[in-house]
C-alpha cells in the first residue's frame, strides 16, 4: 500500500512540476523584454494569475513529492520524476495549441518503457528512515565536491556542449541531494512533531541545496543545447537518487542477470531523452527564449 501511494504521490509531483514550467513558462513569454531582470519582473509577473498558477503548482509538487518520499523508497521516487518532461510535453501541447510529432510519441515510449523496465528490474526495498548522521557526513561533502569539480571544468569551458553537460548533471546532483535531505526531514516531522521539523538541519539543507540545484540548471540551460543538459540532468538525477538510496538509506536493489534489463532500462530512457529534446516544443517550454 505504501509502495502505491509513493507511486501515486510520485507521479502526482512530476505532473505538478510539469504544469508549472508550462504556466510560468506562458506567463513569462507575456511579460514584456524591456522589463528584463530585477524587481520589475517579479513585479510584472506576480500580476499574472497564469505565472500564480505555476507558483502554486510548484507548492503542490513540494507537497506531493514530500509524501511520496515518506512513504516509498528513494530509490523508487526520484527515477519517477523522468516523466516530468514527457508531461511538461503533453500539457505544453495542449496550452500551446501544437501537436507532438511521431518521433516525440516514439520518445516518450523509450522512456516509459525504460523507466519501468528499470525500477521492476530494481526493486528497490525499504532501508532506514533515519540515516545516522556519520553516514550523512560521508555523503554530503562527496555530493559537493563532485559539484564543486563539475563547476570547475565548466565555468573555464565556452558555451557548448561539455558546459551544459556539466552544469546539467551538477544540477542533478543537487536534485537527488535534495530530494534525500527532504525525506530524512519529513521523517523527522513524522516522527518528532512539526517543531522538530523547523529545527533540524535536513530542513535548511534541502532548501539550500533546492536552490542551488535551480541555479545550476539555469546556468545549464543557457550555456548550450539541451541535448547535452537534459539527459546528463535526467539519467544524473535518477542515478545518484539509486545511489544515496543505496548508501545512505541502506535501500537494497536486485543483482545479478536483473542487472541487464536495469541497464537496457537506463539506456532506453537516455535515447528516449536524446530524442526528445530535439522535438521544437521543448525548447518553447524549458529553453530560455533567443535574444531578439
Amino acid at each position: 500500500m505504501q509502495t502505491t501511494l509513493a507511486v501515486l504521490f510520485a507521479l502526482m509531483a512530476a505532473v505538478s512540476n510539469a504544469l508549472a514550467t508550462v504556466l510560468q513558462r506562458y506567463a513569462a513569454r507575456t511579460v514584456p523584454l524591456s522589463v528584463g531582470l530585477g524587481p520589475a519582473l517579479i513585479g510584472e509577473l506576480l500580476r499574472k494569475p497564469v505565472w500564480l498558477a505555476g507558483f502554486g503548482a510548484v507548492i503542490a509538487a513540494a507537497l506531493c513529492q514530500a509524501l511520496a518520499l515518506l512513504n516509498g523508497e528513494l530509490s523508487l521516487v526520484q527515477p519517477l520524476f523522468i516523466l516530468e518532461l514527457p508531461f511538461a510535453l503533453f500539457i505544453g501541447g495542449m496550452v500551446l495549441r501544437r501537436r507532438l510529432p511521431r518521433r516525440g510519441w516514439l520518445a516518450v515510449g523509450c522512456m516509459v518503457v525504460g523507466l519501468g523496465m528499470g525500477l521492476w528490474a530494481a526493486s528497490p526495498s525499504p532501508g532506514v528512515d533515519r540515516p545516522r548522521t556519520e553516514v550523512w557526513a560521508m555523503a554530503l561533502p562527496s555530493c559537493v565536491v563532485a559539484v564543486l569539480l563539475l563547476l570547475a571544468v565548466a565555468v573555464r569551458r565556452p558555451a557548448g556542449r561539455l558546459r551544459a553537460a556539466c552544469f546539467g548533471l551538477g544540477a542533478a546532483i543537487c536534485y537527488a541531494l535534495t530530494a534525500g535531505l527532504l525525506k530524512d526531514a519529513t521523517q523527522v516531522w513524522n516522527t518528532d512533531g512539526v517543531a522538530a521539523f523547523f529545527t533540524s538541519w535536513q530542513t535548511y539543507g534541502f532548501a539550500l541545496v533546492g536552490v542551488a540545484a535551480v541555479f545550476l540548471l539555469e546556468n545549464a540551460l543557457q550555456s548550450g543545447p539541451l541535448v547535452a543538459s537534459q539527459p546528463a540532468l535526467t539519467l544524473g538525477d535518477a542515478t545518484v537518487s539509486l545511489t544515496l538510496g543505496v548508501t545512505v538509506f541502506e535501500e537494497q536493489l536486485r543483482g545479478g542477470w536483473f542487472v541487464l534489463p536495469m541497464l537496457l532500462g537506463a539506456l532506453l530512457v537516455v535515447c528516449g531523452a536524446f530524442i526528445l529534446v530535439r522535438v521544437p516544443l521543448i525548447h518553447t517550454l524549458v529553453a530560455p527564449d533567443a535574444p531578439r
